[in-house]
C-alpha cells in the first residue's frame, strides 16, 4: 500500500509538472512579421577638380605656355577651375620638376585663388602669374609642372 501511495504520488507529482508545462507553453506565442523600406545610400565625399581654358568649362586644359619672356617681367594666364566632385574644396597651387632645375631659382609662380573654397558644382577664373627674376641668366628655355590641389 505504501508503494501505490509512493507511485500516486509521483504520478500526481508528474501530472501537476505536465500541467504547469503546459500553461507556461500555452503562455509563448511568436508571429512573423514581415516589412519593406527602403536604405538610402550615401555616397562617399567625392573631391573632383576639372581644369579649363574657357569659362564655360567645356575644354580640358592640359598645358600653359608662357612665350618668351624678358628678365624682370611677369606673365599671366587665365584658367578656370571647376568643382566636380560633391563636397566644398579648398585650392592651392604648386610649381615642380623644374627643367633645368636652376629655373626654379628665377622663376616664381603666384596665383589669385590660393586658400579659394570651391562650392560645390561652381567654377571659377584663376589668373596665374609667372614672374622672371631681373638677375636670370644661363637659361634660355624651361619647362615645369603646375600641380593644382582641391583639398576637402
Amino acid at each position: 500500500m505504501a508503494m501505490q501511495k509512493a507511485t500516486m504520488g509521483t504520478v500526481l507529482v508528474l501530472a501537476v509538472m505536465a500541467l504547469v508545462t503546459s500553461a507556461v507553453g500555452a503562455l509563448v506565442a511568436t508571429r512573423t512579421v514581415s516589412n519593406t523600406g527602403n536604405i538610402t545610400v550615401v555616397t562617399p565625399p567625392s573631391v573632383q577638380l576639372g581644369v579649363y581654358s574657357n569659362s564655360g568649362c567645356t575644354t580640358a586644359l592640359s598645358s600653359v605656355s608662357w612665350g618668351t619672356l624678358d628678365p624682370g617681367a611677369t606673365s599671366t594666364a587665365t584658367i578656370y577651375l571647376k568643382n566636380e566632385g560633391n563636397v566644398p574644396v579648398t585650392l592651392s597651387i604648386s610649381a615642380g620638376n623644374w627643367n633645368p632645375s636652376s629655373a626654379s631659382s628665377y622663376l616664381t609662380l603666384t596665383w589669385n585663388r590660393d586658400g579659394y573654397v570651391l562650392a560645390v558644382g561652381a567654377s571659377v577664373q584663376a589668373v596665374l602669374s609667372l614672374t622672371v627674376s631681373s638677375s636670370i641668366s644661363g637659361i634660355t628655355t624651361f619647362s615645369f609642372d603646375i600641380t593644382i590641389t582641391a583639398t576637402q
